[in-house]
């Protein structure tokens, strides 16, 4: 009997764990991206992931993504904007940031995540949000191989309408694949209480 209360105390305690590990706290900031969709409203963690939410947060001010596409869409893995404008022309972006994917944020379903090429550290203004649980995108190690894709926000609101953008037809386009046929615009992005 012993050994059946601790092993429900071990469990219960690994769940408590495991959900308090991308919570993000109701202080944090909020984004509302309007797209041709519907409305998504995301709320950042700039606790754990301090660089990569004032990096968005400075690319939101400034209208960035306004007028942006989803230019990314894998039904079942996750969807990807913030770089492209509607006639496909790529937007200058600031410096490339610091990976932050070692502050133990997981690219679990809903959340947000920097995207970037190779190179680790080379994260600008595009992001993701992933359709399931990512466990491979996690960190793992300090090297190119194992450092992952930094989470930094989570939708709280409004997940239905990035499900809708799975359905959207893709092909592909200016030497991109998986780009939706139909354009999925960010109207615009911004601040939110």
């Amino acid at each position: 009997m012993l050994n059946i209360i601790l092993s429900l105390v071990l469990l219960l305690t690994t769940t408590l764990s495991f959900a308090s590990e991308n919570k993000m706290s109701d202080t944090q900031n909020k984004v509302k991206l309007t797209t041709s969709l519907g409305e998504i409203i995301i709320q950042l963690n700039s606790e754990k992931a301090p660089i990569s939410s004032e990096n968005f947060i400075k690319y939101v001010k400034e209208g960035f993504y306004n007028g942006t596409i989803f230019h990314r869409i894998i039904p079942g893995f996750m969807a990807q904007g913030g770089g492209f404008d509607t006639d496909f022309n790529q937007k200058s972006v600031h410096a490339a940031i610091q990976n932050e994917a070692d502050n133990g944020l997981k690219n679990s379903r809903g959340t947000l995540a920097m995207a970037r090429t190779g190179d680790p550290h080379s994260a600008t203004a595009q992001f993701f949000i992933n359709y399931k649980d990512n466990s491979f995108l996690d960190y793992s190690a300090p090297n190119s191989q194992g450092w992952g894709y930094a989470v930094f926000a989570k939708v709280i609101e409004g997940m239905d309408v990035v499900d809708a953008m799975a359905d959207v037809a893709t092909a592909n386009r200016g030497g991109h694949q998986d780009v939706p046929k139909e354009n999925i615009v960010i109207e615009k992005a911004e601040m939110v209480d």
